[in-house]
């Protein structure tokens, strides 16, 4: 069985580890999603022009490793207070987007959206929207495996961001 699930969350760079390294996910690509561009590159992405963001596409099997859980990860990795970027890299292409591809998707994504502002966890607002998936392309090969291939890049990029997970979630070991 297989499903497929689209996030973005600031740099594709950084969202692709925290789920690549679970059981059940059997690929994870990073790309764009959600603009009006054909088939973007990076360099168009970079304009702010082509309505895109940066998003990773995850096809897992939802009986070893269900949505839900997918969806607890990706709080846990972004910062779902900021609207206009995340962590170092700013801009609508970089902002938090849970793109559903099912109703189910759907209903997941909103109960946990509400279940964490209802929580308290954060002292401004859950402002990470909810949207309709649309095409996902994806990104050129040398963004792809980022981390692996880049390894002390990656750390140097992810610095802001595993600071806000160990502030906001150093309960919690999914990340």
């Amino acid at each position: 069985m297989e499903d497929t699930a689209i996030f973005s969350g600031g740099c594709f760079w950084c969202m692709v580890s925290p789920f690549d390294k679970q059981p059940g996910i059997k690929k994870v690509t990073s790309g764009y999603t959600g603009g009006h561009t054909i088939n973007p590159t990076y360099e168009q992405i970079l304009t702010h022009t082509t309505g895109h963001t940066e998003a990773v596409e995850i096809v897992f099997d939802p009986e070893v490793f269900p949505y839900e859980k997918l969806v607890e990860i990706y709080w846990q990795v972004t910062d779902p207070t900021d609207a206009f970027g995340q962590f170092q890299d700013r801009g609508d292409n970089y902002r938090p987007v849970i793109h559903y591809n099912s109703e189910e998707q759907k209903i997941i994504a909103e109960k946990s959206k509400a279940e964490l502002q209802a929580s308290e966890r954060f002292d401004q607002p859950i402002v990470t929207s909810i949207e309709p998936a649309q095409t996902f392309w994806a990104a050129e090969d040398y963004h792809q495996d980022y981390y692996k291939k880049n390894p002390a890049r990656y750390a140097q990029e992810g610095v802001l961001r595993h600071e806000f997970i160990k502030e906001h979630w150093e309960d919690e070991q999914h990340a």
